[in-house]
């Protein structure tokens, strides 16, 4: 669906995005992060031809960003930082004017956004007098308003209250059931509950792309299992727990019914077998045993000079 192969593109002295390459499939909802400065805007809008790599090739569908731009165009939604609407008009002629530029039955859209956005009760307002969670959700209508195959957001609930934050969120996991989304931000949470895949970049360059999951599970090496048992104190439980390859600390876990304890592990190893054994071996009872996943924030920040978790 989408090909990013070698792109660089500098400003004078300073190179925003440095040989960067990844790809993304149809239907996945993809979240790029990276700190204030790291290349995000500038990648978003050479794939949406607003700017032109300096090298490096995009393709969107069968066609090329560089060769193609307005057949590009058809077939992508954009919605920038500031949502690119005209607070003198109101909702529905704004949505009208936008459709007529896309060249597109408009009654039959505006009707379709009024719905799926949740704006049909400011269609007769002016744009200016939204707050701006619904200027939002206008600017949303007007991206989607041509029905493109993919969407590309940069940072939709930037300066939204947690309320808005929630609306957009869940219309935007709801739009992502028929469409491929790009997502640009920096909050953390709104990337762990809406994204599918995330891509990191840090100074221009790509330093993750991963699943969420998965850059929770394995980044930072070593890994922490929280196990649960019965038939033993846990005196008796951590000793054996210690004897383990590739176990590095064994701790207590309070809990009033059962020896509970969190392993930490190495990361070349996966202790969680050899655990099920030593319980199963000892006709303890197990409980639970439960991976623990860092948080993103965490991964976010040791692999963009922030620090580990």
């Amino acid at each position: 669906m989408i090909t990013v192969q070698g792109i660089t593109k500098r400003f004078g002295d300073i190179t925003a995005v440095n040989n960067i390459s990844f790809s993304i499939k149809e239907g996945e909802i993809t979240g790029l992060l990276g700190p204030n400065g790291a290349g995000k805007t500038t990648t978003l809008r050479m794939l949406t031809c607003y700017l032109k790599p300096d090298s490096g090739m995009i393709s969107i569908g069968a066609y090329s960003v560089e060769d193609n731009p307005v057949d590009v165009r058809k077939i992508i939604g954009y919605l920038p930082e500031s949502a690119p609407v005209y607070g003198e008009m109101i909702v529905y002629d704004y949505l009208s004017f936008i459709a007529e530029v896309r060249g597109i039955d408009g009654q039959s859209r505006i009707d379709e956004m009024g719905d799926l956005c949740g704006i049909n009760e400011v269609m007769h307002m002016n744009i200016a007098e939204l707050s701006k969670g619904y200027k939002q959700r206008v600017g949303l209508a007007q991206s989607m308003i041509h029905d493109p195959e993919i969407l590309i957001l940069d940072e939709p609930t930037s300066g939204l209250d947690p309320n808005q934050i929630i609306e957009i969120r869940n219309l935007i996991r709801e739009i992502g059931k028929k469409k491929t989304i790009i997502l640009s931000t920096h909050i953390l949470p709104e990337v762990e509950a809406t994204c599918d895949r995330v891509i990191i970049i840090d100074r221009g360059n790509i330093v993750a792309d991963d699943r969420t999951e998965n850059l929770q599970a394995v980044s930072g090496g070593a890994k922490r299992i929280l196990v649960r048992i019965s038939g033993a104190d846990y005196r008796a439980f951590s000793k054996e727990l210690t004897k383990l390859p590739g176990v590095v600390r064994v701790e207590e876990v309070r809990d009033s019914e059962l020896a509970s304890a969190r392993v930490t592990a190495d990361g070349a190893t996966d202790i969680r077998p050899e655990i099920f054994r030593l319980v199963s071996g000892r006709e303890w009872i197990l409980y639970e045993m439960t991976q623990e996943q860092r948080s993103l924030e965490g991964v976010f920040r040791e692999l963009t000079g922030g620090g580990a978790e």
